[in-house]
């Protein structure tokens, strides 16, 4: 690794201070709003007119696509800003404009709007999460960090079950849940009162090394290996929760289900799942002093489930299905952890960039995953197809995780030469 350490390290702060409530609590904003599109797909869909449910699946996957490109591009922009201007400032401007653009979203008349308005919310959701998982791990002593980035997490993703209760438990529609996703963004910046910069990056800033070069990421063998395993291990989350979750309808048919499911209802039971799975991740990183044995046994637990959902269920209830949903959700709660070893694995003056285009490029893979979904799916079946894709890129992660050097305990005072 080519690294050196920075001078003085700077002062730490507590599990319950001003930077890890924000982190918090943005990360629930940001799930709320990035989850929302799948609970309102087929109604928001069905407003503007379209209601065959092939078109539903195909615009839906269309609108999709458009959201995790807004990500990709947002990965980076945020990633390089926030190592060279401060991950302070990526984590308030990302909030504003996901925000005002959930807002513009309950406007919407036509598919057109909808997928533009989808892209720059995309670009806007990309850096909350990088930048406070960063702000956090630099701020936190580094025996605490497990459990600072798992507090984000744990309350990050309950944003999904609001999500769900807004849109479809409330009685209110979908686009009044566009309103309030954007309004609770707009709320959260005031809270950045207290909230300071992290001390790693102030002194990063003093030194000469060039921060936030994102071409730097591929311009050295061993440091483009560590950061392709880093996306890596997030692809599985994605291609359950972009695929097996967002197209429950479409599976529940496939399975032959007594009664319709939704995925509003599956995207509720798989977060509450994930609220605990990313407790249970970070927790077992901390008790095995090793996040990357947590990491395999979260993929291991993963890979059963996935067997569980597409040849466990033939013919069950409704209800059985959502029972099925949340323990998916629990195995594949370790979102806070992956990304937490992304940005324990860079130096200073690359972190931000690395964890920050990490969950997003994870995210985007839903880009490459619906294309070779909808090609397996000819040849081979809806869920046959999907087990392929699945245990391919289970089998991928794991390997990323076993080659990755261990993270837990690392200093992060050092630099990237």
């Amino acid at each position: 690794m080519n690294s050196h350490p920075t001078s003085s390290p700077p002062k730490t702060t507590g599990l319950l201070s001003a930077i890890v409530i924000v982190a918090s609590l943005g990360y629930f904003v940001d799930i709320y709003d990035l989850i929302l599109f799948s609970i309102v797909r087929v109604q928001s869909l069905n407003t503007l007119g379209i209601t065959a449910a092939e078109a539903v699946t195909d615009q839906g996957l269309y609108l999709i696509n458009m959201q995790m490109g807004g990500m990709l591009l947002g990965g980076i922009l945020w990633g390089v800003l926030g190592d060279k201007k401060g991950r302070l400032s990526v984590l308030f401007g990302s909030i504003l404009i996901y925000s005002l653009a959930n807002i513009a979203n309950g406007f919407v008349q036509t598919i057109e709007q909808y997928a533009w308005l989808r892209l720059i919310a995309g670009i806007g959701l990309a850096g909350e999460l990088g930048a406070g998982i960063t702000l956090v791990a630099e701020t936190l002593p580094k025996e605490k960090r497990g459990y600072g980035t798992m507090i984000v997490a744990t309350v990050g993703v309950s944003g999904a079950m609001l999500a769900y209760w807004v849109a479809e438990g409330s009685g209110w529609g979908w686009r009044v849940a566009y309103f309030v996703g954007g309004g609770l963004g707009l709320a959260l910046l005031a809270l950045r009162v207290g909230v300071f910069e992290s001390g790693l990056f102030e002194q990063a800033k003093k030194s000469e090394v060039a921060r936030g070069n994102f071409f730097a990421l591929f311009t050295n063998g061993p440091r483009l290996a560590r950061y392709l395993k880093c996306l890596l291990i997030g692809v599985p989350l994605w291609f359950v929760v972009g695929i097996l979750i967002t197209l429950a309808p479409e599976f529940g048919r496939a399975l032959g289900l007594t009664g319709p499911v939704t995925a509003g209802l599956g995207v509720f039971w798989s977060y509450f799942g994930l609220v605990f799975g990313d407790l249970a991740s970070g927790l077992l990183s901390q008790v095995l002093r090793s996040r990357n044995r947590a990491l395999q046994l979260f993929l291991g637990f993963c890979t059963l489930m996935v067997g569980v959902y597409l040849f466990g269920i033939r013919g069950a209830t409704p209800a059985t299905y959502y029972v099925v949903c949340f323990v998916l959700g629990l195995a594949v709660g370790f979102w806070a952890l992956f990304v937490t070893v992304a940005a324990e694995q860079f130096g200073t003056n690359l972190r931000a960039t690395v964890a920050t285009t990490a969950p997003n490029f994870a995210r985007g893979s839903v880009i490459l995953l619906v294309p070779l979904f909808q090609l397996l799916r000819g040849e081979l079946g809806l869920l046959n197809g999907a087990a392929v894709l699945g245990l391919a890129s289970l089998l991928v992660a794991f390997w990323a995780v076993s080659t990755l050097p261990e993270s837990f305990g690392k200093d992060l005072d050092f630099v990237e030469e």
